[in-house]
């Protein structure tokens, strides 16, 4: 058989032999009801119906300071599909209103143009006032309290001065956060690089509740939630999208109980049971855009991670065009003795000395300790991913070529197309 797994905007084509004990852990997304509404439609029905709030109408009437935070170049969120709908409720609701789009960046780099253009269209770029969060600059943030873990929230003084602040953007399981969305558009999204270290410090990335899909106990989650509240996010517009990027799902209205009916909507498509812990796994970061650089990438691996046997072979198939994607994330693994030698050393450091991209390679020693890992990468960043520590292949063959041949032909191979996608339950077995 073979099977188009996504990379970059081109895809990769992986050959599986019918003698191949395989088995394929994929979201149940695309095996919803297809519904007749076109994505717009999906929203605006959405919009139609908040979830613990009033209309988006009903509540920008008097705001004179509405801001939407919307989500960067990182994210495929279909903004497209979302914010001049947004824009239309409140101009509805007040037609007077100063409207600013703040892009969550997050730690991020900036937003271009171009990438603006991309997700909202000329007409939105030209037309509308746009200011990108920059985590770095602390002249542009403001302390509005402080979170239940001890650490100081300073958001974008956008944000923080907003009459009425909401937010886009989009549901998908993630790492250490548990879902993706909501709250996330404050925390990390609009703050302060204080507050975004803080909350992902190396107790909280440690616990064993900061796990994909899990929001129950969750130190990061429950940070987030307390910064979402403290920031006063009135409103949400959520999507969920397939495979394609589509919208397939729409939850809007409170910040906090529309994002939970979003995610208990997902997780209901998204946990996949493998039949059996994998000798080899072989995952990806759900093709362009997520699959720019290996500090994104690390999503996708934990998926992978979940489904595999302590010692079994992860295949990570991204591109990494941009390369590493984060210089501490690059040295940190570049430098260390070993993964377990750095890993002693995060969990030394304190919640207020948290270093930049710490927690990424925090996880990405927690794997490194248990598998190898074979990336499949673009060429030109090949040497790169060595020098931190990882194998590279030319293609998915070639990689799974090498790893039968540590693990044998008899080795049970779980292939997950989107990493990114999926809330895998770690098999007893």
């Amino acid at each position: 058989m073979d099977m188009k797994l996504p990379f970059s905007t081109t895809g990769m084509m992986l050959h599986l032999d019918d003698s191949m004990d395989y088995e394929v852990l994929s979201s149940s997304i695309e095996s919803m009801p297809k519904s007749d509404k076109t994505e717009d439609e999906i929203v605006l029905d959405a919009m139609a119906h908040p979830i613990g709030s009033p209309k988006l109408s009903e509540l920008a009437k008097g705001k004179e300071n509405v801001v939407i935070i919307c989500s960067d170049h990182t994210r495929p969120v279909p903004s497209k599909h979302i914010i001049p709908f947004m824009l239309k409720e409140i101009r509805e609701g007040n037609p007077d209103a100063k409207i600013t789009l703040l892009i969550a960046t997050g730690f991020h780099r900036a937003t271009t143009r171009e990438e603006l253009v991309g997700k909202f269209g000329e007409e939105i770029v030209d037309h509308e006032h746009i200011v990108i969060h920059d985590s770095q600059d602390m002249d542009a943030m403001e302390n509005i309290g402080t979170l239940p873990s001890g650490a100081p929230l300073l958001i974008n003084k956008v944000a923080a001065n907003a009459d009425l602040l909401v937010s886009e953007g989009f549901i998908e399981t993630h790492f250490f956060a548990g879902f993706s969305g909501g709250r996330k558009s404050i925390l990390p999204g609009v703050s302060s690089k204080v507050t975004v270290l803080g909350n992902h410090c190396s107790k909280f990335i440690d616990s064993p509740y900061s796990r994909t899909g899990i929001l129950e106990g969750n130190p990061i989650h429950k940070d987030m939630v307390a910064a979402s509240k403290m920031a006063h996010q009135k409103y949400i517009v959520n999507v969920i999208i397939d495979a394609d990027k589509k919208v397939v799902h729409a939850v809007a209205g409170d910040a906090i109980e529309a994002h939970a009916a979003g995610c208990k909507f997902l997780q209901d498509y998204c946990q996949v049971v493998p039949k059996k812990a994998a000798d080899i796994a072989i995952s990806t970061n759900g093709g362009y855009p997520l699959d720019q650089n290996m500090y994104q990438s690390v999503k996708g691996m934990t998926a992978a991670e979940a489904a595999a046997k302590d010692d079994g072979i992860l295949i990570m198939v991204s591109n990494c065009g941009d390369g590493h994607g984060g210089e501490g994330f690059y040295e940190a693994l570049k430098n260390c003795s070993s993964p377990a030698d750095l890993m002693e050393e995060i969990l030394k450091v304190p919640q207020d000395q948290t270093k930049p991209d710490q927690w990424e390679y925090q996880i990405q020693c927690r794997i490194l300790m248990q598998h190898k890992v074979i990336y499949v990468m673009c060429e030109e960043n090949r040497k790169m991913a060595q020098e931190m520590g990882f194998a590279v292949a030319n293609d998915v063959n070639e990689a799974l070529e090498m790893a039968i041949k540590e693990k044998g032909k008899d080795a049970h191979i779980s292939i997950i197309p989107d990493g990114v996608s999926v809330m895998v339950k770690k098999p007893e077995n």
